[in-house]
């Protein structure tokens, strides 16, 4: 595939807490796909959490630490880009109501300014970089699961099917019912135990259909509530972030295959 480059871009990338304590790998996807598209990266090592789990719970004055937090941490960013849309979701949603209750006029002039230059990875891509092809080549049968955040939140639509569909190689398949979600919600799955598994049976099921070897997402937190399943179920099929996929290239497939991180 041809690889679309770009000149004088820069980012700060915002790895998220459950990838960083999690899947690492998925931030290191994001920072060679990056780089080799040409974008200058920064990492801000001060960077802690979105504080969406805080949000979520009842722990407002937690979620305004870290709101305000990342504001100050990123105002001066040129782009924040984030492999995660339910954190980016945090961001569009739930800040403006936190800063509201806090009632700091300069905050909140200040998030107006940041939020047009946060984006969900597949948005900067395509939105900010007007990149859809990236070099990429990952020879699987993938099946894209639409992550709830990303489709209600975001509603990033067609974004991450245009850039699986100029992978090199690479087979995509649709899961049937795409919508529906996988019942993971994050503490929802703890407090709502029994609806989310329900949900994730059906999910599972439809995402089982496909006979993908690789099931991809936006988010690690769906891919985590599939791929556990799957372990418990010994079915073949692995979980994968896009931006892994994205990541890979023909010299990657030659030298080693590409595995699944989970």
């Amino acid at each position: 595939m041809s690889l679309q480059t770009v000149t004088s871009m820069h980012a700060s990338l915002f790895i998220t807490c459950y990838n960083d304590t999690l899947f690492p790998e998925t931030g290191r996807a994001v920072v060679r796909l990056l780089e080799r598209l040409g974008v200058e990266l920064e990492f801000n090592q001060r960077q802690t959490c979105c504080g969406q789990m805080h949000a979520n719970t009842g722990f407002r004055f937690e979620a305004f630490a870290q709101a305000k937090r990342f504001i100050h941490l990123y105002k001066d960013a040129e782009a924040v880009v984030a492999p995660s849309s339910s954190c980016v979701a945090m961001m569009r949603d739930q800040y403006p109501g936190l800063i509201e209750e806090l009632g700091n006029e300069d905050l909140r002039r200040e998030f107006e300014a940041l939020l047009p230059r946060v984006y969900e990875l597949s948005e900067y891509l395509i939105d900010k970089l007007g990149i859809e092809d990236v070099g990429s080549y990952f020879p699987h049968r993938v099946a894209y699961h639409a992550s709830c955040h990303g489709v209600r939140a975001l509603h990033l639509g067609e974004r991450p099917y245009k850039l699986l569909a100029k992978v090199g190689g690479l087979e995509l398949v649709p899961i049937p019912s795409a919508e529906r979600c996988c019942g993971f919600g994050g503490t929802f799955s703890v407090k709502n135990a029994e609806v989310s598994s329900a949900m994730l049976a059906a999910k599972l099921q439809d995402v089982v259909s496909t006979r993908a070897e690789y099931c991809t997402a936006l988010d690690n937190s769906c891919l985590m509530h599939l791929g556990g399943a799957m372990h418990r179920q010994y079915i073949g099929m692995k979980t994968i972030h896009l931006a892994e996929i994205l990541a890979s290239t023909q010299a990657d497939a030659e030298r080693f295959p590409v595995e699944a991180t989970r």
